[in-house]
């Protein structure tokens, strides 16, 4: 098959590094795969797959501050030559991509499988925003051919916000550990007994990760050896900084920015925590557990309770809560806690069953056009 893929850009993101680790898995099995790239720069640049095959234009000026504007025109132009059999758009931020070249191409367009990487419902957003968010997911539901969720509990999510039959939606378990990564965070030694206080965060600096919450609720542990780490890079450095600084807890935060391999960081900690007003199937927390650390997070998903084993693997909180997220913190350290279990967990995430789910799926998806 011919697989198009578009990414924004090599910037760090969760999304994009799934989305080209499962393009290097595809073209392994010979499949004709092609990533529409918007541009070249950004951080993972150097640690994404070798060999993938690119459609890329030259920027006429910067376009990071429009990259969906100009996405949709480099895709467009991509589709219109006809040699695509199926469009892979990897995340909700690439919905409204999907929609403008089922709109600017009619007929023409491929069948587009959209992969829902973000919870749904949006209960964070103020309810006028939320009933617009409610109806643009309806007009995706009504445009677009297929729906992926990452884990069993998103069915019901997008069945009913979306507007669309069963036979449209199929459950991909989110491929967010290749099997060499997984095999590298298995074999992370974990010891038995009472942990320290090495709390450990990863993700973009941005709004959603709602890493100021995450700091207030640092400051609230009252251990002094109690240390934070937060590897990502994005517009918020600064506020978490200044944020720090006004906590008091700035000689105990590290924020060393993107980092292109964790495992060093991942070994040292002893609990992971997640602090997001919402998420799909956040992959760091697979990756935590298969680390075999302990999770304290928000309840920011219709997926966080599986992934959590019900409190098995981590304790759960309400979103923008930061006194019950500092106790589920200070809880993980001494929670009964098996990280042979926790490991098991994540084996369903590993990219090859999710490989071959996908290509099955874009064989049935594309056989009508």
């Amino acid at each position: 098959m011919k697989i198009a893929v578009p990414i924004h850009s090599f910037e760090p993101g969760g999304v994009e590094r799934v989305a080209l680790n499962l393009c290097a898995a595809w073209q392994a099995q010979h499949e004709q795969v092609t990533v529409v790239l918007g541009r070249e720069a950004g951080a993972m640049r150097s640690s994404v797959p070798a060999g993938l095959c690119y459609a890329i234009e030259p920027e006429p000026v910067p376009t990071a501050a429009f990259e969906t504007l100009w996405m949709i025109r480099l895709l467009r132009r991509y589709l219109a030559r006809g040699q695509t059999d199926v469009v892979f758009a990897s995340g909700n931020t690439y919905g409204i991509v999907a929609v403008a070249m089922k709109l600017l191409l009619g007929r023409r367009c491929p069948p587009i499988v959209l992969k829902l990487s973000n919870d749904l419902y949006r209960k964070d957003m103020p309810a006028p925003y939320r009933a617009a968010y409610h109806l643009w997911l309806r007009a995706q539901g009504r445009w677009l051919d297929h729906f992926v969720g990452m884990a069993q509990p998103m069915r019901a999510e997008i069945a009913e916000l979306m507007r669309v039959p069963g036979d449209r939606i199929t459950v991909i378990e989110d491929p967010s550990l290749e099997e060499g990564q997984y095999a590298a965070l298995i074999a992370l030694p974990r010891s038995a007994g009472v942990r320290a206080p090495d709390y450990i965060a990863v993700g973009r600096l941005a709004g959603q990760k709602n890493f100021p919450m995450l700091l207030r609720a640092f400051a609230r542990i009252g251990d002094p050896d109690a240390q934070l780490t937060i590897l990502g890079e994005g517009p918020e450095r600064g506020r978490l900084e200044q944020l720090a600084a006004e906590l008091g807890i700035a000689d105990r935060l590290h924020l060393p920015g993107h980092i292109a391999d964790p495992l060093p960081y991942l070994a040292r900690a002893s609990v992971f925590v997640l602090s997001s007003d919402y998420e799909g199937v956040p992959a760091v927390v697979i990756e935590a557990l298969a680390a075999g650390l302990p999770i304290a997070a928000t309840d920011c998903a219709a997926s966080m309770r599986q992934l959590t084993g019900d409190g098995q693997f981590g304790l759960l909180v309400p979103p923008r809560e930061p006194a019950q997220l500092a106790q589920a913190m200070q809880a993980a350290l001494t929670m009964p806690y098996d990280p042979a279990a926790a490991r098991r967990s994540a084996q369903p995430y590993r990219i090859d069953k999710a490989c071959a789910a996908y290509r099955a799926l874009f064989a049935t998806v594309a056989a009508p056009h």
